[in-house]
């Protein structure tokens, strides 16, 4: 069978899950348990109870209630059941009985199977049964106590059920939460690795969730390891190739030589080249997160940008507060997206959106933008589209997005491409989750 549609009332956190898994077969069971007890043991035993009485008002009615002898009253005063006289316009036509009276259903089936010269039954309240006969001699009204036909206190099993239902769910959820305790605290750990955020943990609770806390800080070490063993390498061979660099440039600067413009022009293309590779290497991973302002964070990018004489213009700012941000990764971020923009466009655009779930960067332009087919390719590293991006405006070695988009991950979001509307460019959002 197929039970999809259950799933969007499924509880969506491990926690409720696993409360649900708890409650459900106790809430189950004690509703069986309630059901088949009332219909088996109740009515069994009012039914037994109201034969025994049955039994008591034939013998009373067979000797006469209302003879002069008095055998019949004395007979219903040791059985303790009131005789009552009572005129045929006062005889009920009709038995009576509470909607929520289960046993009284019971009651009243076998009495008129029991008796069946009984013209009626009322059962008022859980204190007093009256039954009520029409004979020769005129109408009569048989009463007594309820408790002799109904069992005493029904209620206190289902009282004891829920108490003991209720003090176990108690003492399973204190237990459950315990457990999942240290499942939670891996969630969490992981989502601030996931977010460029080192957070201490240490391995607890049952052996599997052991073994995943062990697998998870053998994973972030080496993680670690790597990133800092690419971000040494890559900085010390920008080092190194810093130093001859420098003595060409010097070297360079004494020449008078018609192409000198041009070797020197080629020494700057070679020094951006390796900034831009050692800020690959860097990535994210540089400080940690402060709450920033992204609204006045990203109006001083932009502020910059115009006073360095590149066309960037912020069209819309909406929200207001702060987030959780590395401040340089983020001013990196937007940079690189703008002076792309204005690279392979004339104008880039940019708007700010902040909601209480969301931060979201968008920066526009009116360049060729990239084929749809073409946009995940062009997030990778070193990625050099040259049909969609018009090389020929600007040199690169195709870095820019990738570290955009390593940036956003590292704030535990995503870079996503997709055409302006408003421009007919490229249109690249920075979403980062609150």
């Amino acid at each position: 069978m197929n039970f999809r549609w259950l799933k969007p009332y499924m509880p969506r956190s491990l926690y409720g899950r696993a409360i649900l898994i708890l409650l459900l077969p106790v809430i189950s069971l004690l509703t069986v348990i309630s059901i088949v007890f009332i219909q088996r043991h109740f009515e069994g035993v009012t039914r037994q109870m109201t034969q025994a009485v049955s039994r008591e008002v034939t013998l009373v009615l067979d000797h006469g209630v209302m003879a002069d002898d008095g055998q019949g009253a004395e007979m219903a005063a040791v059985l303790q059941i009131a005789v009552n006289p009572i005129s045929g316009v006062d005889l009920p036509q009709e038995d009576y009985r509470r909607w929520f009276d289960f046993t009284g259903a019971v009651v009243i089936r076998e009495f008129t199977s029991l008796l069946p010269n009984v013209r009626s039954i009322e059962l008022p309240d859980d204190k007093i049964v009256r039954l009520y006969f029409m004979r020769p001699d005129g109408a009569l009204e048989l009463s007594f106590d309820r408790r002799r036909v109904s069992a005493s206190n029904p209620h206190q099993l289902l009282v004891y059920m829920g108490v003991f239902g209720v003090l176990m769910t108690i003492i399973s959820y204190l237990y459950l939460r315990n457990q999942l305790r240290p499942i939670t605290r891996l969630a969490r750990a992981a989502e601030a690795f996931g977010r460029g955020r080192h957070e201490a943990y240490r391995p607890a609770g049952a052996i599997e969730v052991r073994a995943a806390g062990s697998a998870f800080l053998d994973m972030r070490a080496r993680i670690e390891r790597q990133i800092e063993q690419r971000t040494l390498m890559l900085s010390g061979v920008s080092h190194d190739l810093r130093t001859p660099l420098t003595r060409l440039k010097l070297g360079l600067s004494m020449l008078e030589d018609d192409e000198v413009d041009l070797m020197q022009r080629d020494v700057a293309d070679m020094e951006r080249l390796l900034d831009e590779f050692l800020a690959f290497a860097r990535g994210a991973q540089e400080g940690e997160p402060a709450p920033v302002d992204p609204i006045a964070l990203v109006r001083s990018i932009v502020a910059d940008c115009q006073r360095a004489k590149i066309n960037a213009t912020l069209v819309q700012a909406t929200g207001e507060g702060k987030v959780a941000l590395r401040e340089g990764g983020v001013r990196r971020a937007v940079e690189n997206l703008i002076n792309n923009a204005v690279r392979y466009g004339t104008k880039a655009e940019v708007l700010v959106t902040l909601t209480d779930k969301t931060l979201r960067i968008r920066v526009e332009d009116d360049g060729p933008g990239i084929p749809e087919t073409q946009r995940e390719e062009a997030l990778k590293p070193f990625a050099r589209l040259d049909p969609a991006r018009n090389q020929d405006k600007g040199s690169g070695v195709g870095l820019g997005l990738a570290i955009t988009a390593d940036i956003a991950r590292a704030h535990g979001g995503t870079l996503r491409l997709g055409e302006s509307e408003t421009l007919g460019g490229l249109r690249a959002d920075i979403v980062i989750g609150r």
